[in-house]
């Protein structure tokens, strides 16, 4: 079945994306079916005239769609749909929803190096303490719906958002279910429907795909080597007249980049010129003591400050906190409500507990000392590759050596049982921009041996890249 070759001359959508459905299709219908080995794809490219990438981009679609298994040296061939082939069965992606894979549990066998929350250091016991000092103080408060928020929930994030020589007032502070509950709430509080939201091109690109499923439209800006272009984004401000601006000036996810004293102070003066509202996610950058002042320092009348406990002390507990211009807290503190359903009682007493006793604070260092071997370990698997990693920073961003493209090495990845994150992951509209790079995030492993043997099946896809390049040929 090598020569089978789909008529796409018609229809609607991304050239990848028909090509993906008309396999789908005659996989469907019998034309190809169950162990058909699909074209190489340099042959299907060659034969329909288009670029390798876009065949790439299909064939991973469809091995997202469960159809297909990709096997390293021999090719791609079509699953058993009535018994799955065992890569299917282990293959976490089962369903998108506006362009974001949702990832079903991993099977006990893959590494996870798609995520970042806080690596595992014994902090369960003390959680385990807090919560039941918790249980012990505040019984109404736990069956209760929470009506009040407590001053010290609001002194805690004053204390934990605070960066260099800036600290928020504590009454600006509101305790949210997370970041990205905060950064929702903050967009759904200061924009409407319709209205346009700048994003750098490679972000952490939920928030993008997020605000688009309320209705807010995306704007992108260029960014360079040393983050986002003032330049650029003051032309997307007089050009499209946005009404906020999602920025992560330390510890870029997924770039690792961090912004220069006087690109934060320029972007400060372009939405302050623009009158454009600015959302400063520290959730990593808190994590990097570079003493650098944060964007709210230059225009604090315009900067919500994001942070929150996921990267650093505990993913679960599910802490965060958003310090907004004065008076804008009530109207934030509303949206979150109306957004989350209301705030559990119980996560934000030990979101505040962790902070005010210090236990984050030694949690975070204590998380810092890991991450930091972790990111030796990389360092040491992976030397004479071109990346950028931070001994702070939870993840690296790998540019991938020629012939391997992004989704491509993803799926050849997967199939080795090691879960990364392509580039697309971090694309918050469509654009033609192509980076050959992939995210590692290395906090999730249970151990630094776990580490070290994920990277190690990661490096050797990385060096037999003219085989790797065909698993999903």
């Amino acid at each position: 079945m090598t020569n089978w070759l789909p008529n796409i001359s018609e229809g609607n959508g991304p050239f990848y994306l028909r090509l993906a459905d008309a396999i789908e299709a005659a996989i469907g219908d019998g034309t190809l079916p169950a162990g058909a080995k699909l074209p190489p794809q340099r042959n299907i490219a060659y034969d329909l005239g288009v670029t390798i990438g876009t065949i790439s981009r299909a064939y991973a679609t469809v091995h997202e769609r469960g159809l297909v298994s990709g096997e390293v040296g021999r090719g791609t061939y079509v699953n058993d749909r009535k018994t799955p082939a065992a890569t299917a069965a282990h293959d976490p992606v089962v369903a998108t929803l506006a362009g974001t894979r949702l990832i079903a549990p991993p099977s006990a066998d893959h590494y996870r190096f798609d995520t970042t929350g806080a690596p595992n250091i014994g902090q369960d016991s003390i959680l385990e303490r807090h919560l039941a000092e918790i249980t012990r103080d505040s019984p109404l408060g736990l069956v209760n719906y929470t009506n009040v928020f407590p001053d010290h929930w609001c002194r805690a994030g004053a204390s934990w958002l605070a960066q260099g020589n800036w600290t928020p007032l504590p009454e600006s502070v509101v305790t949210t279910l997370g970041a990205h509950a905060g950064i929702m709430s903050v967009i759904t509080a200061m924009t409407a429907p319709g209205d346009k939201i700048v994003f750098e091109n490679l972000t952490y690109s939920h928030i993008s795909r997020s605000a688009a499923l309320v209705g807010r439209r995306i704007a992108l800006t260029e960014i360079d080597d040393q983050g986002i272009i003032p330049e650029e984004f003051e032309k997307v401000c007089a050009q499209q007249h946005p009404k906020l601006v999602f920025l992560m000036p330390s510890a870029q996810n997924p770039t690792c980049i961090t912004l220069s004293v006087e690109r934060r102070q320029a972007i400060a003066e372009i939405a302050r010129r623009y009158n454009v509202w600015i959302v400063e996610d520290i959730l990593y950058g808190g994590m990097r003591n570079d003493d650098l002042p944060p964007i709210a320092s230059f225009a604090p009348e315009l900067t919500f400050v994001v942070g929150g406990l996921s990267k650093s002390v505990a993913a679960g507990v599910r802490g965060g906190w958003v310090a907004c211009p004065t008076h804008f807290a009530p109207r934030v503190r509303i949206a979150h409500k109306m957004l989350s359903g209301g705030q559990p009682f119980l996560l934000a007493e030990l979101a505040a507990r962790l902070v005010l006793s210090g236990d984050a604070a030694a949690i975070r260092r204590r998380c810092l000392t890991e991450i930091g071997a972790r990111e030796a370990i990389a360092r040491k698997i992976l030397a004479g590759l071109e990346f950028e990693s931070h001994p702070n920073t939870p993840f690296l961003w790998l540019h991938l050596p020629d012939p391997w493209l992004s989704s491509t090495f993803r799926a050849a990845a997967l199939s080795e049982g090691v879960l990364v994150d392509d580039e697309d992951e971090f694309k918050a509209a469509r654009t033609d921009r192509v980076y050959h790079r992939v995210r590692i995030g290395f906090s999730m492993p249970p151990t630094q041996a776990d580490v070290a043997e994920g990277l190690t099946i990661l490096r050797r896809l990385l060096d037999h890249g003219a085989t790797g390049c065909d698993s999903l040929a």
